[in-house]
C-alpha cells in the first residue's frame, strides 16, 4: 500500500487564502451591490449639485419674469463655490443669467439642446473653458432648463481633480419595465470581467507572497526540528528553543522538552544503579578472591578463581560503560606505543596463566600521538586483550602490535570469528558460544570509546587463522 503524502501547511495556507480572499471579494460586492438597489441613490457632482441648489431658488416675480431667490441652501453653496456661473431658459424664451458666463455659453443653444432632458457639455482635455451640466428641472416658475457651472474656466481647478462617471441603463419592455431576463446575463459578463483580474492579481500576489511569509515564520521551527534531530544519548538533556517557535506549535515543543527531561532524569537513575550496583559488586568479589586464594589448590578451586575472575572482569566492564556517559572533556596527548606496551606488560602474566605467549610489536617509530582519554583507551584496549585471552583456545601466541597509522591490533591463533558474525559479536551481551567465558560487552566497549575519539574498530582477515581485532584512531601530525 502507497503511504500517503504528509499535506504541506505552506500549501495548505495559500489555496486557503486564495479562496477565502475570493469569497470575501464576491460577499462585500455582493453586499455593495444589494445596499445600493436597496437605497437606489443618486449621487450628485458639483454641477449637478449646483442645479439642486438652484432648482428650489427659482421663481417668478409679478411681471412674470424669472427671478433667482437667495435662500440659505443657494447662499452656503456660493460659499463653497465663488466662480458659480448659471443661465436658466424657460418655454416662453425667457432668460436669466447670473456669474461669470463663458462666451462659450452666451450663444443661443440649439433645437437639439432644447430636446435633451439632461446632458454634461465637455470640451477637449487641452481646452481650458470649462464643462456645464443641463438640465431640465421643475421649479416654482415651471419647468425651465438650467446650464450651469461651479467654475468659468479650468484653470480654477485646485491641485488635482478626478472625474469618475458611470452610466447603467438596463433593457427595457415596451411597457417601460426593467427586462432581467436580458440584462442579467450581460450583467453576469460585466461582473466577472471586473472580478476575474482582481481575483487573478490576489491570487498570484497570495501564491508568490504566502510561501516566503510562512517560510520566515517557520523560520524558528525549522532550527528547532533540526536540533531535536541531533539529540541522541549523550545529549538527553537538552532542551529545545521555544523563543522562535509559532506559538499554535510552542505547547508541543514544551511538552517535547518534558518528556525529553523525564527520559533524562530516568535515564541518570538507571545509570547510578549501574553503577552503584558494579562498585557494591567489587567487594564481595575482592573478599570471594580472598578466600579463594586460600583453598587448597584443586582443580574446584581453580575452577572457583576463574569464575571470580569472571565477575571481577564483568564488574569492571560494567563501570567502563558507566564512565563513557560522562564526558570526556579533560583529552590530552597520548602515546600509543607506551600505552600498549604498558597494557601488554599488565597483561603478560594472565596470558601466561592461561598457555599463552604474549608479543608486542611496536611502530618503526618511536612515538605514535593521538589526542583523546588515556585511561579510555587503555581501558578499550584492556578489553580486546581480554577478549583474545578468553576466546583464543588457550594456546599459541597473541600479537599487540601498534604501526604509525594509529591502529592497534590485538591476534591471537584462535578459532577466530565467522566473518558472518564479525559484526554482530560488536552487539553488547552478545556471544558466539552462549557457554564461552566471556559476557559480550569487550568488543561493544571498545567500539564506543573508539567512536567517542573518532576512530573505529573492526576484525579483519589476518594471514593466518584467529581472531584479527584493528582499533585505529586519528594520529597527530608528527
Amino acid at each position: 500500500m502507497r503511504q500517503r503524502r504528509t499535506r504541506s501547511l505552506q500549501w495548505v495556507l495559500v489555496r486557503r487564502l486564495i479562496l477565502l480572499q475570493a469569497a470575501m471579494l464576491a460577499i462585500f460586492i455582493a453586499l455593495c451591490a444589494a445596499a445600493l438597489w436597496i437605497s437606489n441613490p443618486h449621487w450628485l457632482v458639483d454641477n449637478e449639485a449646483a442645479v439642486a441648489a438652484l432648482k428650489n431658488a427659482v421663481e417668478r416675480n409679478d411681471e412674470g419674469g424669472l427671478v433667482v431667490r437667495e435662500t440659505a441652501e443657494l447662499r452656503q453653496f456660493r460659499e463653497r463655490f465663488p466662480h458659480l456661473w448659471y443661465i436658466i431658459r424657460d418655454g416662453k424664451g425667457q432668460s436669466l443669467r447670473a456669474g461669470a458666463v463663458p462666451d462659450v455659453y452666451t450663444k443661443t443653444p440649439g433645437d437639439l439642446l432644447d430636446g435633451v432632458d439632461r446632458a454634461t457639455l465637455e470640451f477637449a482635455k487641452d481646452d481650458s473653458r470649462p464643462e456645464a451640466y443641463v438640465e431640465n428641472v421643475a421649479t416654482k416658475a415651471g419647468l425651465v432648463q438650467v446650464i450651469t457651472s461651479t467654475r468659468s474656466s479650468r484653470g480654477e481647478t485646485d491641485g488635482l481633480e478626478i472625474n469618475i462617471s458611470a452610466t447603467i441603463d438596463v433593457a427595457h419592455n415596451p411597457d417601460g419595465s426593467r427586462n432581467w431576463e436580458r440584462a442579467l446575463p450581460a450583467l453576469a459578463l460585466i461582473i466577472a470581467m471586473l472580478l476575474l483580474p482582481i481575483i487573478v492579481v490576489m491570487g498570484i500576489t497570495t501564491l508568490v507572497t504566502t510561501p516566503a511569509v510562512v517560510r520566515r515564520s517557520f523560520a524558528g521551527l525549522v532550527d528547532t526540528a533540526e536540533q531535536a534531530a541531533r539529540i541522541d544519548i549523550n545529549t538527553r538533556g537538552l532542551q529545545l528553543p521555544v523563543q522562535r517557535v509559532p506559538q499554535e506549535i510552542a505547547p508541543l515543543v514544551r511538552a517535547f522538552n518534558q518528556t525529553l527531561a523525564r527520559l533524562a532524569h530516568g535515564y541518570d537513575q538507571h545509570n547510578r544503579f549501574l553503577t552503584d550496583a558494579a562498585h557494591e559488586l567489587r567487594t564481595p568479589i575482592a573478599i570471594l578472591r580472598t578466600r579463594a586464594e586460600l583453598l587448597t589448590k584443586e582443580p574446584q578451586s581453580e575452577r572457583l578463581l576463574q569464575d571470580i575472575e569472571r565477575l571481577s572482569h564483568l564488574a569492571q566492564q560494567l563501570l567502563d560503560h558507566q564512565m563513557l556517559e560522562r564526558p570526556a572533556d579533560e583529552r590530552q596527548i597520548v602515546d600509543l606505543v607506551e600505552l600498549g606496551r604498558r597494557v601488554a606488560a599488565d597483561f603478560a602474566p594472565l596470558a601466561i596463566e592461561a598457555g599463552y605467549d604474549l608479543a608486542f610489536e611496536p611502530a618503526p617509530q618511536e612515538k605514535v600521538h593521538v589526542r583523546g582519554n588515556g585511561s579510555q583507551i587503555e581501558r578499550a584496549l584492556a578489553n580486546l586483550l581480554r577478549d583474545a585471552i578468553d576466546h583464543g583456545g588457550g594456546a599459541g601466541t597473541i600479537t599487540v602490535a601498534v604501526d604509525k597509522n594509529g591502529g592497534m591490533e590485538v591476534r591471537d591463533e584462535g578459532p577466530g570469528i565467522p566473518p558472518a558474525e564479525r559484526e554482530n559479536v560488536f552487539q553488547p551481551f552478545y556471544r558466539l558460544q552462549p557457554q564461552s567465558r566471556g559476557a559480550g560487552l569487550g568488543l561493544n566497549l571498545a567500539r564506543r570509546i573508539a567512536e567517542l575519539h573518532g576512530g573505529s574498530v573492526r576484525i579483519l582477515s589476518g594471514a593466518s587463522a584467529g581472531a584479527w581485532v584493528r582499533m585505529e584512531l586519528p594520529t597527530l601530525p608528527s
